[in-house]
């Protein structure tokens, strides 16, 4: 049976060298997504940027050299890959609603879920989600674990503290330092 594993980052180092681990040991780059805002991607102005570092980064093989950039409601623009990028993609071209939670949501993942991991990209966090083998969840666990995931329940806890109760696509992108 497969099962969705998913964790956030803080940065898209992180979520990258995650990314970069899981190919190491041998889980295919089919498998896995990634979906990251850029700290200075306040607005879509900043797309090209965001499309530049995403060639950057992807010049490796695997699952780094599909990078692209979506603009997604309520976040702006994400450097984005694998297939919850697809996902995202194709809600967007279809016109559908939802954005990365119903992404999320079709992978599943419970809506409180969905709705955390929403709002650490919107506020610049990165997202790693892998659909692993029951055989292989706890190697692939292991390896998300170390590099030291978002403590999920003191970042809710902290989202929750400034006014947060779920994540709104149609609210502004965050921009970093305004209150």
């Amino acid at each position: 049976m497969t099962r969705t594993i998913t964790r956030a980052y803080d940065d898209y180092a992180s979520a990258q060298g995650v990314v970069n681990q899981l190919e190491a040991a041998g889980v295919a780059s089919s498998e896995i997504s990634l979906l990251g805002r850029q700290e200075n991607a306040d607005d879509d102005s900043n797309a090209g940027e965001g499309a530049g570092i995403g060639a950057a980064v992807g010049g490796a093989a695997g699952l780094l050299a599909g990078l692209g950039l979506l603009a997604i409601p309520g976040v702006g623009p994400v450097v984005a890959a694998g297939w919850l990028a697809s996902t995202l993609a194709g809600a967007a071209a279809g016109g559908a609603t939802g954005g990365i939670i119903g992404a999320m949501t079709s992978a599943g993942e419970d809506e409180d879920s969905a709705h955390y991991y929403a709002e650490t990209v919107r506020r610049g966090g990165s997202v790693v989600s892998v659909r692993a083998e029951d055989s292989r969840a706890a190697e692939v666990e292991a390896i998300m674990d170390g590099a030291t995931p978002i403590d999920r329940e003191a970042r809710l806890a902290e989202y929750r503290q400034s006014g947060w109760s779920r994540f709104d696509e149609t609210a502004a992108p965050y921009r970093y330092g305004a209150v």
